[in-house]
């Protein structure tokens, strides 16, 4: 197979935003400026799911619409995700201030095809059913030019494809919680014991304790790891309510830092540090290691290679995504990618950038996917 290779900026440019907020695009000022001329009572970053971060987004997408050189404000959105929760939400949330159509979407093969309507939202089962949301909007003669926004989710939306490829993305991961692991615990590390605490407290049963959060994740497991707390003590004080949250897990691990090993209290402190500022990237030494696992998995393998080894062990760009992008964009439409990523798993450091690295959008992958667009 001869693959065709792109970036993520070949249609988004630096319009892009990881979780901080804070464009990539050095012309647009970020959160930390713009905190309260957005409503904030203080500065923290706002998750995804809440009014708050759409607000931050139409901010910069309205100076983002400036920057390009177009005097009239952005009046309508489009919204391309792959989870209902998080990214409808959020469309749904946009869709408050200004008219809106989006799209959410996966890949399972192994059901009929599903296309439903959904308060404003197509909800397909499909990345092929690209093609019908565009055929929806311009049924709904919906404008597509200069004062339109299209807003993309990056992670298994438009790279790492839900249900196609999103398990490379996944892969990198739980290397990275590994790799962290090993380097606070070294032969101390039991990968067997680390994937009995990990694989169960990733299930969305436990998301009132993790808040779906990779970095507490991360950071329960070496705790566990590293015998700060049991798991026999952990599992017990979850079913018994102990744990309501991370902040109490981490309080608990406070009170016993005595036991820590210098690496292990380096971790803590970290962690304690971040969630004591409301920063939702506490662990920065495990996403480091994320950054490096997810780039390590981006255009390794031959351009000859066969489709199922490169879906199976690369993080790929979603052809029917970029090919709305494209064909948006030449309406002149704004595009603007969007990611709950963490920067420090997005964005190599200043070293790093001497290196070689680059930011995940500006890293060439291979392009896969079906054609939408005629």
């Amino acid at each position: 197979m001869n693959w065709k290779k792109g970036t993520l900026a070949d249609f988004m440019g630096d319009f892009v935003v990881y979780r901080n907020l804070e464009p990539m695009d050095s012309r647009l000022d970020g959160l930390q400026e713009v905190w309260a001329e957005i409503g904030l009572d203080h500065y923290y970053v706002p998750r995804k799911t809440t009014p708050a971060y759409a607000t931050a987004l139409l901010h910069y997408v309205q100076a983002a619409q400036g920057v390009r050189g177009i005097s009239s404000p952005v009046e309508q959105l489009l919204f391309i995700g792959d989870t209902l929760m998080n990214d409808g939400t959020a469309a749904r949330n946009l869709g408050r201030h200004l008219p809106m159509m989006g799209f959410i979407g996966a890949d399972r093969l192994g059901d009929p095809k599903s296309v439903e309507i959904d308060d404003g939202l197509m909800v397909a089962n499909r990345w092929a059913a690209l093609a019908d949301f565009m055929d929806w909007v311009e049924d709904a003669d919906f404008p597509c030019g200069e004062a339109t926004a299209l807003l993309i989710d990056l992670d298994k939306t438009s790279l790492g494809a839900r249900g196609r490829n999103d398990h490379v993305i996944n892969d990198a991961r739980v290397e990275a919680v590994k790799r962290t692991m090993r380097g606070a615990l070294g032969d101390d590390f039991d990968e067997a014991a680390f994937r009995a605490v990990y694989e169960p407290l990733n299930d969305q049963k436990y998301h009132y304790f993790t808040a779906d959060n990779q970095d507490y994740l991360a950071y329960i497991c070496l705790m566990v790891n590293g015998g700060i707390y049991t798991p026999d003590e952990l599992w017990s004080a979850l079913e018994d309510g102990v744990f309501e949250d991370i902040e109490d897990f981490v309080a608990a691990c406070e009170a016993r830092r005595e036991r820590m090993s210098p690496a292990l209290e380096e971790a803590h402190a970290e962690v304690l540090r971040g969630i004591e500022a409301e920063d939702p990237t506490p662990f920065k030494a495990f996403r480091r290691g994320e950054y490096f696992e997810t780039i390590e998995r981006m255009d390794v393998l031959p351009d000859d290679a066969p489709e199922d080894q490169v879906l199976d062990s690369e993080i790929v760009l979603t052809a029917e995504v970029a090919q709305v992008a494209d064909a948006m964009a030449a309406r002149g439409v704004l595009i603007f990618g969007i990611s709950d990523k963490p920067d420090e798993a997005s964005v190599p450091t200043a070293a790093d950038a001497a290196r070689g690295y680059r930011a995940i959008h500006h890293t060439p992958m291979k392009v896969y996917g079906g054609k939408v667009v005629s």
